[in-house]
């Protein structure tokens, strides 16, 4: 059975991006860009929001290997499978699968058919997959920027959360909770 592993860049005040119109969370540094590549060529794929999944569309674009970092994740995202729930989209791209239906079957069944770590990627699929008590890991990376406002990490009511680990990568502190 497949874990599933919420994780996110977001600012010290709590946001994964800015409000409309203001400047969001800046481009991770190398060290933290080939963390992030290093972690997704670990995963057995990614389980995405249609909005999440259109802003990561990104790395299926030639102009994404720009650099190290930028080659290195664009390479481990194209190798991954990926799912994606929406209720809008009619088709997804290259190695996606869309899901649509009910969210807790659907999911349920992908993680009792995959093996390993699936990661979430996306605020509001993973608050509602909180609020199902399908996340089996939060994986916070918090970053030296205050944005004010903006999107929130946590999207509904937060979970009661156990700190299991933390560590430093870069400018970057990674905290690490599991349900409590």
């Amino acid at each position: 059975m497949a874990k599933l592993i919420f994780g996110m860049m977001q600012s010290l005040d709590g946001y994964v991006a800015g409000a409309e119109g203001q400047p969001g969370l800046p481009m991770p540094d190398d060290a933290l860009h080939l963390h992030f590549s290093s972690q997704l060529s670990g995963f057995s794929g990614s389980l995405l929001g249609r909005r999440m999944y259109e802003i990561m569309r990104y790395w299926d674009e030639k102009e994404a290997e720009e650099g190290e970092a930028g080659l290195a994740f664009a390479t481990a995202w194209r190798a991954k499978p990926k799912w994606v729930v929406s209720r809008t989209l009619k088709s997804v791209g290259p190695n996606a699968t869309l899901l649509d239906g009910d969210l807790e079957t659907s999911i349920k069944a992908l993680k009792a058919e995959q093996q390993g770590v699936i990661d979430v990627a996306g605020p509001e699929l993973a608050g509602g997959l909180s609020a199902l008590g399908l996340i089996d890991e939060y994986q916070l990376y918090l970053r030296p920027f205050v944005l004010g406002r903006g999107k929130p990490f946590f999207h509904g009511p937060r979970p009661p959360l156990r700190l299991k680990s933390s560590e430093q990568i870069g400018d970057t502190m990674r905290l690490i909770y599991v349900p409590a």
